[in-house]
């Protein structure tokens, strides 16, 4: 609930932020203001072409193929059976041919949802685990995030767009104008600081999710933490090409290097797992997170693993196995 309520007040600032702007370019600004909603109406036209092709450029960029029942027969049983108990259509389903591990969703409305595995996790998980993973993904779809994201994403890009007018674009011949710029620019950059918070949240709840689903929190754990250590295992060549992808994945890859390492506190035998004793112990015992690591991750889509992995300790469902 907590995180809800968050997640709505977060995005109750960002437009609020967006009609104090408008309020300001007609009455500061005067007829000059028009500028404003038209490059408010450009921002939205480029966010709204971006959400009908995405589906589009993020196969492309993962190299999906959609698999049929005959083909994966266990994959399609495991989403079959979480889209059913989270009350959404079953999602198309299919293998991204990258060798990162990991697993994303996308799709533009409910019934044009996909869930896709890479080929790198399929013999990484056991199948409890696999399951977890996708139950998160399939949070994301039931809770609409790929539409939330793209809503808010306007936000501060009329804000940019706003600031390079008043900057670059003869604004700042208007007495004040390059003050205006300024101010805009700073709250482009807010902005964008509160909808990375917001890509956080929905992590989180999304986690959340996956546990509704029956997923055990200590299922999800143990795949997060194998998630990151077969991330860390690569190049970081082989990251280079999903770069620009990394906000669909379950964690951040280009992260894993510096989470292993942190997470090596948790997994207390060192079995490369973390199981219900260890996710347990995170209840009352302390972890600690580097104030570099903090910094980061304002600047991040995912939320720190290990406060992620912690927070899991704290949900219902620990016990079940």
């Amino acid at each position: 609930m907590w995180l809800k309520l968050r997640l709505y007040i977060i995005m109750a600032v960002l437009f609020s932020i967006v009609y104090g702007l408008v309020v300001f370019a007609v009455s500061y600004l005067g007829l000059q203001g028009t500028g404003f909603f038209f490059y408010g109406v450009l921002a939205t036209i480029f966010m709204l072409i971006q959400y009908m092709i995405g589906p589009k450029m993020v196969e492309w960029q993962m190299g999906v193929r959609y698999v049929t029942e005959q083909e994966y027969p266990v994959l399609h049983r495991m989403v079959s059976e979480l889209a059913r108990d989270a009350r959404i259509p079953k999602p198309r389903i299919g293998i991204a041919r990258i060798p990162i591990p990991n697993a994303f969703a996308f799709g533009r409305w409910a019934k044009d949802g996909r869930v896709c595995v890479t080929e790198g996790i399929m013999n990484l998980l056991n199948e409890q685990e696999l399951k977890a993973v996708l139950g998160h993904e399939i949070s994301h779809l039931k809770h609409r995030d790929v539409a939330v994201i793209t809503m808010i994403s306007v936000i501060p890009m009329i804000c940019w767009y706003f600031a390079w007018n008043q900057l670059f674009s003869g604004g700042r011949e208007r007495g004040n104008g390059f003050l205006i710029g300024i101010v805009a620019l700073i709250v482009y950059l807010i902005t964008n600081l509160l909808v990375l918070y917001v890509s956080r949240i929905r992590e989180y709840y999304a986690d959340e999710g996956t546990i509704k689903l029956g997923n055990s929190p200590h299922h999800l754990a143990s795949a997060l933490y194998k998630l990151v250590y077969g991330s860390a295992r690569l190049s970081r060549e082989s990251l280079k090409p999903i770069e620009g992808m990394k906000a669909f994945f379950a964690n951040d890859p280009s992260r894993a290097a510096g989470e292993i390492r942190e997470l090596s506190q948790i997994d207390i035998d060192g079995s490369g797992t973390i199981d219900i004793n260890e996710l347990l112990a995170l209840r009352t015992r302390p972890v600690k997170v580097k104030a570099t690591d903090k910094f980061l991750e304002i600047f991040s889509t995912h939320p720190n693993m290990l406060k992620r992995i912690q927070r899991l300790s704290t949900l219902q469902g620990i016990s079940a196995y």
